[in-house]
Order: C-alpha cells, then sequence, then structure tokens
C-alpha cells in the first residue's frame, strides 16, 4: 500500500458522479470514472482506492445535493471538504465545461490548497434552517397571494375605503364583497381562500419554529440575541441556523464579509472607489436582518416585549443590547441628517448589528451535545 495521500474530485449530480484523482507527489491529475449518484456506489470506489492509498482527501462543490456525502464520508473517517462554486478559480479564456473536466480541476486545486470550504451545518442544525427558509417561502407565498387578491379587486374597481388593509374590519368587508360575473366571484373565493390557508400556514410554521427551537442545542444562543432590538425569534433563529457558530470568525469584520454586508471596493493607484454591498455569502440570513435593522429607525426605548425577551439574560448581554440600541438608533438619525437615503442607512445599521451580534454570541455557550 502507497502511503501517499491521494485527493479525490468529485463531481456530484443527482444521477452520477464523475471522480478524478490527484496524487500528493505531483503529476497531472486524473480522470478515474464515473459512476451512479448514490452512497453505495461511492463505497464500492472507496474500497478499491483504499487498496493503493492510505489516506484520502475527498472534495466536491456544495449545491442542490446537500451535505450528505459529506457527512457519509466523514462518518468513514475521511477528510472531505464541501467547496463554495463562487470561490473556485477560473480561467477567463477556458470556454469548455465538462463534469469530466470539473473533477479533474477539484482535485488539482484541491491538492494546491486554492479551494475555500464552505461551513458544513450539523444534520439537526440544518433540520432548524430548513424550518426557517420553509417560512420564509411561506411568507413569500401569503404576500403574493394578497397582491393576487389585490390585483382582482382594483381591475373591477372595487376598492377598501377603510384606513389599512387585512386588518379585522378589511377582512369583515372582504367576506361581503360581491362580483360582477358569477366567475370571477369563483375566482375572487380562490384567491381569499389561498390567502387564509397560506396565513395558517405562516402561523403553524411560527409554531412548530418555537418548538424547534426550544429543544436546540443553540438555544441559549437564539435567546441571547433577542436582547437585542429588532431581533424577533424568527430573526435570531434564522441568523444562528444560516450562519452557525459565529465565534468561528475571529473578527466582527469577518462576519460582516461572509453575509455580504461589506462595500464593495474597485481602487487602482491613487483612486479609491467604494460601491454598494457584496451581496456575496448569505442571502436569508442578510435579509432578516436588514428587517431587524429597522427597527432602529425609533428612539432609543425598552419596550415591555423587547424587556420580557431579555428576561433571565445575562447583565453582560443586556449590557450589550442597550449599548448596541444607543449607538444604531444615534447612527440611524446621524447617517440620515447626511442625506443618506434609508436604504443605505438601514444597510450600515444592520452591518454594525451583526458586529453586536458578535460580542453576544461570544458571551453564551451553546448547548453541549
Amino acid at each position: 500500500m502507497d502511503d501517499s495521500t491521494m485527493y479525490v474530485g468529485l463531481d456530484v449530480h443527482k444521477e452520477s458522479i464523475e471522480i478524478a484523482l490527484a496524487s500528493y507527489d505531483g503529476g497531472e491529475a486524473r480522470h478515474y470514472g464515473r459512476i451512479a449518484g448514490d452512497l453505495e456506489a461511492v463505497d464500492k470506489v472507496i474500497s478499491r482506492l483504499k487498496k493503493t492509498h492510505a489516506k484520502l482527501n475527498f472534495v466536491y462543490e456544495a449545491g442542490p445535493c446537500g451535505y450528505a456525502l459529506h457527512r457519509h464520508l466523514t462518518r468513514k473517517g475521511f477528510s472531505c471538504s464541501v467547496v463554495a462554486p463562487s470561490m473556485i478559480p477560473k480561467c477567463s479564456g477556458d470556454r469548455i465545461k465538462t463534469d469530466r473536466r470539473d473533477a479533474i480541476m477539484l482535485a488539482r486545486l484541491h491538492r494546491a490548497g486554492e479551494l475555500t470550504a464552505v461551513f458544513v451545518p450539523r444534520a439537526e442544525d440544518e433540520a432548524v434552517r430548513d424550518l426557517t427558509r420553509s417560512r420564509e417561502d411561506a411568507v413569500a407565498n401569503h404576500r403574493r397571494s394578497r397582491q393576487q387578491l389585490g390585483a382582482l379587486l382594483l381591475r373591477q374597481n372595487i376598492r377598501y375605503t377603510g384606513k389599512s388593509a387585512w386588518t379585522k374590519a378589511h377582512l369583515r368587508w372582504l367576506s361581503e364583497v360581491t362580483m360582477h360575473q358569477p366567475t370571477q366571484q369563483i375566482v375572487f373565493q380562490e384567491y381569499l381562500n389561498a390567502t387564509q390557508e397560506t396565513d395558517g400556514r405562516v402561523c403553524r410554521i411560527d409554531e412548530q419554529l418555537r418548538l424547534a427551537v426550544e429543544g436546540w442545542r443553540m438555544a441559549p444562543v437564539v435567546s441571547a440575541l433577542q436582547a437585542l432590538r429588532g431581533v424577533s425569534l424568527n430573526v435570531a433563529a434564522t441568523t444562528v441556523a444560516e450562519i452557525g457558530d459565529m465565534t468561528r470568525f475571529d473578527k466582527p469584520r469577518q462576519l460582516m464579509a461572509f453575509l455580504g454586508l461589506v462595500p464593495s471596493q474597485y481602487s487602482s493607484g491613487p483612486r479609491v472607489r467604494m460601491g454598494h454591498i457584496t451581496k456575496t455569502g448569505n442571502g436569508h440570513a442578510r435579509r432578516v436582518l436588514v428587517e431587524a435593522a429597522w427597527a432602529h429607525r425609533f428612539p432609543a426605548k425598552i419596550a415591555r416585549a423587547h424587556q420580557v425577551r431579555q428576561e433571565n439574560l445575562p447583565q453582560a448581554v443586556r449590557d450589550i443590547a442597550w449599548k448596541a440600541q444607543l449607538r444604531l438608533c444615534r447612527r440611524y438619525q446621524r447617517l440620515l441628517g447626511k442625506g443618506k437615503t434609508k436604504n443605505v442607512v438601514v444597510t450600515a445599521i444592520a452591518r454594525e448589528l451583526v458586529g453586536f451580534m458578535w460580542a453576544i454570541a461570544r458571551e453564551v455557550k451553546p448547548i453541549a451535545a
């Protein structure tokens, strides 16, 4: 048996996996073959490779197939990296892309140490993440169903004269609406039923999210983050589920960059040009953080609901939360006074809010597995 390390590049798809090998002692990476996309086929390849190489290093791109292959390989004691597709070096002049070439490229770059691995969550953490993402989808469907119902009424010049839509008064008014044509009445009722159904779905997921967080190992972190203004259970759970352990970042600016909340930059010579935020990294967490940042447009204050969330939290966490509120509320007004647009100001507030989240995450520890 050869004691050298073999780097194994996997181009993973639903029905097939292309395999390429790159030896530790140099030489060109070579194509090994194509196998079925199931784990049994992977095990057969592993048993053959183990006969000639003592150490195997696997790598594949993050994608729709998830982390099942990574968990399978790590349980068997192998090193496996899941890399970010957007961070894979590519030659601008190379216009040919095939699964075979991708596998060879992965093996070669992994051997050279040129790939950036993504954070792989635990199975239970991924389950909570799926729940928060399902809530995001449910809210989007709920919003879309309301828009469709409103568009139908507007086309028929049926207008609600009350102050606010989707209040109890508005819902009573909707129950009394009569369309001009029987067919349109059916359409109206279907849209109204869809709105009520999606509303119920959001409520059910909210309840399941609350129950899931109670038994989650990251529950102390989620509770501590809710000490911050604007950070509800949904915001805190989504942020933790998407990011994972925030303390793995040495500095808060690294976390801000990971979420794509730092300005882009294009500089050459003496010219320094700053642009919009990069929007790289996790868009789900970035969205809820921007939503939470809007709460700081009002003067600093600890409301009753906010005070309830802070009960039983360490004093250090509460001090950080109050310091954050004082700074961010003041900064919002100052940036607005300089003529910045509200969206730009809120994005800047969200960026600093991440820093305070990082500080709070260092004060509490997850439940030991």
